[in-house]
């Protein structure tokens, strides 16, 4: 499980041929992400709900893997983008009141998405989005004082708005800010997500990155539920060409 959260690797690329309006560029971003948790999760109808609350520190020691693939198309204002994550984590919790339940969640997503940059100054890049997410999870839920267990695996799609904005305020010195939402009664009823990170450039092709991340879903279909939310900060570094 430790290797989940030291691995929880998160790449961005975009792919590029030059910087001239016509060509692609492109970067790629492996970080390492440092989430707490807090949520609930109801594998099946009938099921019993577990309710869960844990610190980066409570987690560290059972989160199991995880890995997250970020790719983006850049030409002149057209961007295009795809995004591959997984994560698995295994947690404890209480379902009555000295009655022990554990549970495992396992989540898969698929993000395509494409758009135009409406804002493009030397300074200033806003980009807005629009696309779909393909989620799979499974969840299970374990009482053993009660003998019982319960599993189920669930897939859907949600269609999904995004935007981004990046600011450069020093040659050496940016901020980038991406935020998503999504779900809307259609696959999930909500899903949103915040990313805000801090990068300095140690030359032309490789910058370092500090920032926050915030993820929440909340699937209720069927008597099956995740609705949860992780969040925390994160560390990584970006190689542009």
């Amino acid at each position: 499980m430790k290797a989940h959260l030291l691995a929880s690797m998160l790449l961005i690329g975009v792919f590029s041929c030059s910087a001239s309006a016509d060509s692609w560029r492109g970067q790629v971003t492996p970080y390492v992400w440092m989430p707490s948790l807090a949520g609930d999760i109801r594998p099946t109808s009938g099921a019993p709900r577990l309710s869960t609350r844990q610190s980066f520190s409570d987690i560290f020691d059972d989160l199991d893997a995880a890995f997250f693939l970020h790719a983006t198309a850049r030409r002149d204002r057209l961007v295009l983008f795809g995004d591959i994550s997984y994560a698995s984590l295994s947690t404890r919790g209480t379902v009555l009141p000295g009655v022990s339940a554990t549970g495992q969640a396992r989540q898969t997503s698929l993000t395509a998405a494409a758009g135009y940059q409406i804002v493009q100054t030397p300074d200033h890049a806003v980009d807005l989005l629009a696309g779909a997410r393909l989620w799979q999870a499974r969840a299970v839920v374990e009482i053993p004082a009660l003998g019982l267990d319960a599993s189920e695996s669930e897939q859907w799609i949600d269609p999904l708005l995004a935007a981004r904005l990046r600011s450069d305020f020093t040659p050496d010195w940016s901020a980038m800010l991406y935020a998503d939402i999504g779900g809307f009664g259609i696959g999930s009823d909500a899903t949103w997500q915040l990313v805000g990170t801090l990068n300095y450039r140690l030359n032309e092709s490789l910058y370092l990155s500090a920032g926050y991340r915030h993820l929440a879903l909340n699937y209720d279909d069927n008597g099956a539920l995740l609705d949860i939310e992780m969040s925390g900060p994160l560390l990584g570094a970006t190689w542009r060409f």
